[in-house]
């Protein structure tokens, strides 16, 4: 496996992480899932696709405030306290929150300093890179359980091979719904690799599920 820092930060305080290609293709994602499509199986092994959408729409209301340092209830609740649940204005309430995500992380303020995510007090930039994780690992359950194509750029998969690949077997790092590493090929592709770190299988499909 490559060598990666024991410390993952970003590049510079002055040149945070973008969030806007991962959130945009998760936004993007949301216009090809079908109602038909919301109680079937996903890579994350115990979500359905409503609760992957539930999860999402409610991590990136945390994360937002996470990097607001806006501390309460949203940054304070661990993420397997309940059960996702999707509301009825999913499909428009789910994109503004992706775009306040990527906002509220634009500026080299929201990775200063210490805030919370779930209940853990923890370096804003390592919440900011957990974020980030947490966007394009469930972007690619949410695209793989749905059948829909998903690509991102280098920078943002890297910030996530190198997290997962530093945290071991830190839930606080990984997120709880990423279980342990599949075995991947070095030769493959930066998002398989992720993948496989986030423990899932990057072959996974729909009807091999179950």
């Amino acid at each position: 496996m490559e060598s990666t820092p024991q410390n993952p930060s970003p590049d510079s305080p002055h040149s945070p992480p973008d969030f806007r290609p991962a959130a945009d293709a998760v936004a993007r994602l949301l216009h090809g899932v079908a109602d038909g499509q919301l109680g079937e199986p996903t890579p994350c092994p115990d979500y359905t696709v409503r609760e992957l959408l539930g999860h999402l729409a409610g991590l990136s209301a945390a994360f937002r405030d996470t990097a607001l340092k806006n501390l309460g209830p949203t940054t304070d609740t661990p993420p397997d306290s309940a059960r996702p649940v999707l509301d009825d204005d999913w499909r428009t309430v789910l994109p503004e929150r992706l775009g306040a995500l990527a906002a509220a992380w634009a500026g080299p303020e929201a990775w200063e300093g210490m805030t919370r995510a779930g209940g853990v007090t923890l370096p804003a930039e390592v919440a900011g890179q957990v974020a980030l994780n947490e966007l394009v690992v469930h972007g690619w359950d949410l695209a793989r359980a749905t059948g829909q194509p998903y690509g991102l750029p280098e920078a943002s998969l890297r910030v996530s091979y190198e997290l997962l690949a530093a945290a071991g077997d830190d839930d606080t790092l990984r997120g709880t719904n990423f279980g342990p590493a599949v075995a991947v090929a070095k030769d493959t592709p930066l998002l398989e690799r992720v993948i496989g770190l986030s423990g899932r299988d990057p072959g996974w499909s729909p009807g091999a599920a179950g």
